[in-house]
């Protein structure tokens, strides 16, 4: 079993997906598809899969930074 967490500071979820060179349970999972769509529709999408994974990290800092400010 991974000792790893959700990179959601204090969430316990098991991880689910990869969000840039670390992972997130399955509720932040799809909080950032839905925020990555808002942000930039299917052009984000597309954009974000031809990134590298050191490029993503900084996609996923910004939403992360989201997320910390709306469940405080």
């Amino acid at each position: 079993m991974s000792t790893e967490s959700c990179l959601i500071g204090g969430c316990t979820e098991q991880l689910y997906a990869p969000a840039g060179t670390q992972s997130v349970c399955k509720e932040h999972f799809l909080l950032f598809l839905t925020w990555r769509k808002k942000k930039g529709g299917l052009g984000m999408f597309k954009k974000y899969s031809a990134m590298t994974m050191d490029e993503r990290d900084t996609i996923v800092e910004e939403w992360g930074h989201t997320v910390q400010h709306t469940t405080a």
